[in-house]
C-alpha cells in the first residue's frame, strides 16, 4: 500500500490532494503542484493527465519544492504507484535502432554514462526482461527521466520520450 500527498504551494502548504492508488488526472483538484510528501511506497508522477509528459520517480520522503524532484515546472496531473516483487533481477537489451534493429548490448548494472561506456548517445528501442529501470537524458542520472518496466519498447515514444536521447540509466529498487 502506498500514499502520496500533492500540495499546491511550497513547503507543504495550500490545497492538497492525497492518493493511495493510481490516478489518471488530479489536475482538476490542484491547479499546480509545488511540494510532495511520499508517506509510503514509490511512485511515478507525470506532468500531464493519463500518464504522459515529463515523468518523475519518487520514493518515500519529503519534496518541499518541485526542484527537489528535478521538476521543470509546477505542473503534475497523474501518478502511478510502483508495485514491487521480491527477489527481482535486472536485465535489459538496448538497441541502436527502432524495432530492435542495429547493434545491441545487454545491461544488468547501472550505467552513469552511456557515451563513455559504449559510445552511444541514443537508445531507439529496448527490451526489459527483468526488473525496473530509469532512463535519463543526460549522463550521471540527470535530465528527463523515463520509468521502464518489463516489456518491449519499439521506439522512444513507447517509454514516453520525444527523442531517443538516453545517456545514463539505472536499476530501480524499492
Amino acid at each position: 500500500m502506498g500514499r502520496i500527498i500533492f500540495y499546491e504551494d511550497k513547503n507543504f502548504q495550500g490545497r492538497r490532494y492525497e492518493c493511495d492508488s493510481d490516478c489518471s488526472d488530479f489536475h482538476a483538484y490542484l491547479s499546480r503542484c509545488n511540494s510532495i510528501r511520499v508517506e509510503s511506497g514509490a511512485w511515478v508522477v507525470y506532468e500531464r493527465p493519463n500518464y504522459t509528459g515529463y515523468q518523475y520517480v519518487l520514493t518515500r520522503g519529503e519534496y518541499p519544492e518541485f526542484q527537489r524532484w528535478m521538476g521543470v515546472n509546477d505542473r503534475l496531473s497523474s501518478c502511478k504507484m510502483i508495485h514491487f516483487t521480491s527477489g527481482t533481477q535486472h536485465k535489459m537489451q538496448l538497441y541502436e535502432k527502432a524495432d530492435f534493429a542495429g547493434q545491441s548490448f545487454e545491461a544488468t548494472e547501472d550505467c552513469p554514462s552511456l557515451p563513455q561506456k559504449f559510445g552511444w548517445k541514443e537508445v531507439n528501442s529496448c527490451k526489459v526482461f527483468d526488473g525496473r529501470w530509469i532512463f535519463y537524458e543526460n549522463p550521471n542520472y540527470r535530465g528527463r527521466q523515463y520509468f521502464l518496466e518489463k516489456g518491449e519498447y519499439r521506439t522512444p515514444g513507447d517509454w514516453g520520450a520525444n527523442s531517443p536521447l538516453v545517456q545514463s540509466f539505472r536499476r530501480f529498487n524499492e
